[in-house]
């Protein structure tokens, strides 16, 4: 008999969606079938159908009815940040399962409500951090972790490229758009899995300039997070400068980089250097980044264990972003409160599957920068 394999709705047909969850699907099959598209785009959904060949097309008015009607198991959920608690307050009455784009949604209460209404109707809730399941990453916190560097002193990260003014990521920041939401999410994320623990200060300053792309949404964002033990965490993210990707660990017997660090597509990177030593340097191929996190996914709903990183992990990034804009905006250190987090993401996640070696058909997107 076939083995039984979870049927995923994606909802959201944007740029990422094409170029990168579609395709990912080929290399989670074994546990995964894409078998519905929800968007409101009527050319996407027709061409996209004939692509992959999709039986259930709806528009986003559709979605109660496809989710009642025993179609769909799951749904990955990609459409605009502010959507999201929405979309899974929709679908998890109907006991569809959830996994949904980072950040997870705008505001803590967002996020506290989706994770309500997944746990309300037994749904499984994880939030697509592919980076959790990727070995670079994964290895920079096994190295940190063994105590490689000693005891690790302070975090600094980069992330930046040029985006295009009519990008949804310039939106304003009540719609989740800006630097911070979308790019800053990777920033947090690390410095929190490399310390292994959650932030209990923050800084936050924004700059933009004259440029018109800019007109609704911050330019650039700078940040210091202070967490236990006093170590620090800084890092900078901006939609108008080149493009950059990395992260630097300093401890107090050495350092690691890990450049670039976040990138869906192409090479990563992890250098260490120890004491006085020479650097070591090893690089992974590019590989389908997508594609473990779905079939990780599909794993947990066969096998009824909840998923890491689950919504609590999306709450806790949200958290710190949302600190942060008080910050801004009152010139002030914030405190946060407490927050309890005992899974982190370890070596033992990481899976890999090939890259996607053909450009993947798009309808009716642009470039995002």
């Amino acid at each position: 008999m076939a083995k039984p394999k979870v049927r995923y709705a994606v909802v959201g047909l944007g740029n990422f969606a094409q170029k990168a969850i579609l395709p990912a699907f080929e290399h989670a099959r074994k546990t995964s079938q894409l078998v519905a598209f929800v968007s409101s785009d009527p050319k996407k959904l027709r061409k996209l159908a004939k692509s992959y060949d999709v039986e259930h097309c709806i528009d986003y008015d559709g979605l109660d009815a496809l989710c009642a009607s025993d179609a769909v198991d799951a749904v990955y959920i990609a459409t605009p940040n502010h959507t999201h608690r929405g979309f899974v307050e929709r679908v998890a009455p109907h006991g569809v399962h959830v996994l949904v784009e980072k950040p997870m949604a705008v505001t803590e209460e967002d996020c506290e409500a989706m994770i309500r209404v997944c746990r309300d109707n037994a749904c499984k809730l994880m939030v697509a951090y592919r980076l959790h399941f990727e070995e670079a990453n994964l290895s920079a916190v096994e190295i940190v972790r063994k105590g490689r560097i000693g005891e690790p002193r302070f975090f600094h990260s980069t992330f930046s490229f040029q985006v295009r003014g009519d990008n949804i990521r310039t939106n304003p920041r009540g719609e989740g758009g800006g630097p911070l939401y979308d790019i800053g999410t990777y920033c947090i994320n690390a410095a929190r899995y490399i310390f292994r623990d959650e932030p209990v200060e923050v800084v936050g300053m924004a700059a933009r300039g004259a440029d018109a792309r800019f007109a609704r949404s911050d330019e650039q964002v700078s940040a210091i997070l202070r967490f236990p033990k006093e170590r620090l965490a800084t890092f900078t993210v901006g939609f108008g400068a080149a493009a950059t990707g990395f992260y630097e660990v300093v401890g107090d017997e050495g350092k690691l980089c890990v450049d670039p660090a976040y990138e869906y597509r192409g090479e990563l990177a992890l250098e260490l250097t120890v004491g006085e030593g020479k650097p070591k340097r090893k690089k992974w191929k590019s590989r389908d980044q997508i594609a473990p996190e779905i079939a990780y996914f599909s794993e947990c709903i066969l096998k009824g264990v909840e998923p890491e990183p689950s919504g609590v992990e999306g709450l806790a990034d949200v958290r710190v972003i949302r600190a942060l804009y008080r910050s801004i905006d009152e010139g002030r250190p914030v405190r946060l409160d407490e927050l309890v987090k005992d899974a982190r993401p370890t070596l033992a996640q990481e899976r890999s599957a090939p890259p996607i070696d053909d450009e993947p058909p798009t309808v009716n997107v642009q470039p995002e920068s």
